[in-house]
């Protein structure tokens, strides 16, 4: 008995801009396949990976504090927009950064309370006192 030289085919979910699933239904049209896998597939065959260099910019992963309100702002925005959050904070710092915009005055900072301690003069008083 013959062993099958390829696995069963399995699902594949990705994302694509809209222009692009566009040019998949016309090269699906103009060479008669069947399905938008088949395009797919032959996309696949096709392409010279050992040429393919990205063309995207390297990112590197940031921690930064929010005010709850903005946080839910930002939530709120990105399920609405349908974008993820971000995708919205790249477009608001590069924004940002284009924009000629007033240094904002820096908010006050509550500094934690310090602990009492007895001042050395005072103790050296008390000590001549108690002679």
């Amino acid at each position: 008995m013959a062993k099958k030289s390829s696995r069963p085919a399995s699902p594949l979910t990705f994302d694509l801009p809209l222009s692009l699933i566009s040019k998949i239904a016309t090269t699906q049209r103009k060479m008669g396949l069947d399905s938008t896998s088949e395009v797919v597939r032959l996309a696949i065959a096709k392409f010279n990976f050992d040429r393919y260099e990205s063309n995207t910019e390297e990112h590197r992963q940031i921690s930064v504090r929010l005010p709850a309100d903005m946080k839910a702002l930002l939530g709120k925005t990105s399920k609405k927009k349908k974008v993820s959050v971000g995708e919205l904070l790249r477009v608001a710092l590069d924004e940002l950064s284009k924009a000629k915009i007033a240094k904002p005055a820096k908010a006050p900072v509550a500094k934690k309370a310090a602990k009492k301690t007895a001042k050395p003069k005072a103790k050296a008083k008390a000590k001549k006192a108690k002679k």
